[in-house]
Formats: structure tokens, sequence, C-alpha cells
């Protein structure tokens, strides 16, 4: 395999990019797009070609540094393209290093290593791509889009915990506690099934078990694991548990569609009803808690009913410490609220 093939491996990867034709010429916003042994610089409007370089030619000008600077050739870099994106000039760099291993071997042993060296790109394009092209869609993908990752994730953990609780004066008190516990995005939910805690899903999406509710005295236990569970993972990075449950595939989809295939987050929840709750550092609850004026000892009686294993997050409990204690709900709407599964 010559290097030229082994470029086919990027092709339809794009990026922005700010071109200039020439030094006295002004910045120009373009598309990059590689091709099989190209870089092409398009307008973004009409997808008119501005400019073909020859990839193995391709220099940058300043190793090291961001945004990229590139130019055709080293002996005339009169025109120029700047990159930001990490993906394309990973790729670039990745494919210069094959040509690179190409060009550097004379003799007997030129087509071996070449061989070789195409082969570890190869790998590498097995192993690597794949989860960057994963990683660079979490990355980019919009609030709503993550939410709707986060319903695709919802819809596929209700076969295993049951349909979500919708009565409607329930999930008013939801939405009126979520803005000043996890934020005024975030979106709360409660299913039938014990969850064992609260689950954070992709777009800022929650999932109380309605164990949490029903049998707690007060509503403090299930607005703690609300809390610790935005502590202990962050939206982004459980949308990249998402993507590549879904795979590369649909991750590609989701970038140029922004939709899922329906099936993409088929058996997600029942795998994370069978993982452990992912929780913080305890030392880090008292601090996240203070500020709300809630105790930490329901959240942590909740998950061991003796203490014992919880003991330094009961004696850390803010309320102790003298921080006023916060009025979460009324008694009527901790009613609603634990009745949100009823009827």
């Amino acid at each position: 395999m010559t290097s030229s093939t082994a470029l086919t491996e990027f092709q339809r990867l794009e990026a922005q990019g700010s071109w200039r034709e020439r030094p006295d010429a002004r910045l120009r916003e373009v598309i990059v797009s590689v091709g099989e042994a190209t870089l092409t610089m398009m307008d973004p409007k009409s997808d008119r070609p501005l400019s073909h370089w020859s990839l193995p030619a391709v220099t940058r000008l300043n190793p090291g540094r961001l945004p990229a600077l590139y130019t055709p050739s080293s002996t005339a870099p009169d025109e120029t393209v700047e990159i930001e994106d990490p993906l394309m000039i990973e790729a670039i760099e990745r494919v210069q290093r094959a040509i690179a291993a190409h060009r550097a071997t004379p003799g007997r042993l030129r087509g071996v290593v070449t061989g070789a060296a195409v082969l570890v790109m190869l790998a590498g394009l097995v192993f690597w791509l794949p989860d960057a092209l994963i990683r660079h869609a979490a990355r980019i993908a919009p609030p709503a889009q993550a939410r709707n990752v986060g319903l695709a994730v919802l819809a596929d953990l209700e076969r295993s915990a049951g349909a979500v609780c919708r009565r409607t004066s329930g999930q008013q008190v939801l939405d009126w506690m979520s803005p000043d516990l996890i934020g005024a995005d975030a979106l709360i939910q409660v299913v039938p099934g014990p969850l064992n805690g609260a689950r954070r899903l992709p777009g800022d999406l929650y999932v109380l078990g309605s164990d949490l509710l029903t049998t707690a005295p007060g509503p403090e236990a299930a607005a703690g694991h609300l809390v610790a569970t935005r502590l202990a993972v962050e939206d982004k990075a459980v949308t990249l548990d998402a993507l590549r449950h879904a795979g590369l595939m649909a991750s590609l989809r989701l970038m140029t569609l922004g939709t899922l295939p329906r099936d993409a987050m088929e058996g997600l929840g029942e795998a994370m009803l069978a993982g452990p709750v992912p929780r913080p550092d305890l030392a880090a609850l008292p601090p996240a808690f203070a500020p709300l004026g809630l105790s930490t000892e329901p959240y942590a009686r909740s998950i061991d009913p003796t203490g014992a294993a919880v003991l330094p997050l009961i004696e850390a409990d803010p309320i102790r410490a003298g921080v006023e204690p916060a009025d979460l709900l009324t008694d009527a709407q901790w009613l609603a609220l634990q009745q949100i599964c009823a009827g």
C-alpha cells in the first residue's frame, strides 16, 4: 500500500479555517477538507473550491502553537491557512509522519518499512480515529442535541425502571426546585423503579427513583442525591459515555444530521442500573450543600442507614455547624412530589 492510498482513511474530514491567498490579501474564512492526497480550501457559502494543496508538501510554520499555520510549500510560504480544530491538526500530522517514514527508508528495506509504517498508521486509525470522532461529537453537541441524547437514554432506562411518572402536580414541584439545586437548564424526571440514588443523563437530565420519595421523611435525601450526582459527573462526560455506547456511525449521524438511530441507546439503561452509582468525594459534599442550606445527614443515611460508612459526612453536616436549613418544600409540595407516580 502506498502512502497515497493510506490517505484515503481521512476522506470527508472537514474543519473551519482562515485562509490567506497571499501575504497582502485579507484573511478569509474557509472550510478545509482532507481528500485522498490534498487539502482543499472551500468557500463555506457556495462550497466552491478556492485552493488545492498537495498534502505531502504541506508544511506547518508554527509547530506546537495554536492556531496551526500551514503553507502548501516551505519554499514559497505566501499562501497560508490557520486551523484550530485539534482533530484536523492531528490527522494532518499523522499522515505527514507516515509519509516521512516512507521517504526516509532507502534501499531494499524501503518496502518492508513502508508496509510496517502503513500498518501502524492503519492500526492507529482503527483504535484512535473512531474514538476521536466520538469525542469530537460529544464535545461539540449543543445543549438541545445533548438533551435529545439524554432522552434517548431515558427511553431505554424506562424499559428496566418503568415509564417516567408524569403526574403534573409532582412534576411542577420538580421544575420549581431544580433551578436552586442543580441549575436553571436542568430537567428532573422520576421513574417508578429504584435507582439507588439519582442518575445524570446527557443534556442536564436527572433521574430519580420513586423509592427516594416514598421512603424518606422529607425531600432532603432526594435533593442531596441530585446535588451529589451533579458533582460526581459532568454533562460532557455522560454524553461521551452515551455516544461511545451508540458507536461511531450513530455519532457521525448525530454530527451531520442532528439525530440518532432509533435503537442507538438500546441496552444502555440496563447497563447503567447494573453498574455502580457515580458518587463524588464525600469531602466535597459539605461545602456544596452549605450554600443551599442542605443537610448532608439525610443523604448519608440514604446510602447507609447505620451511618457507619458515611460517618465523616454526618459529622461534617453544615447544619450542625450552624448553617440555616432551607425550607425546600412545603408540606403540600412534598405530598405532591411523593404522589408523582400515583395514578
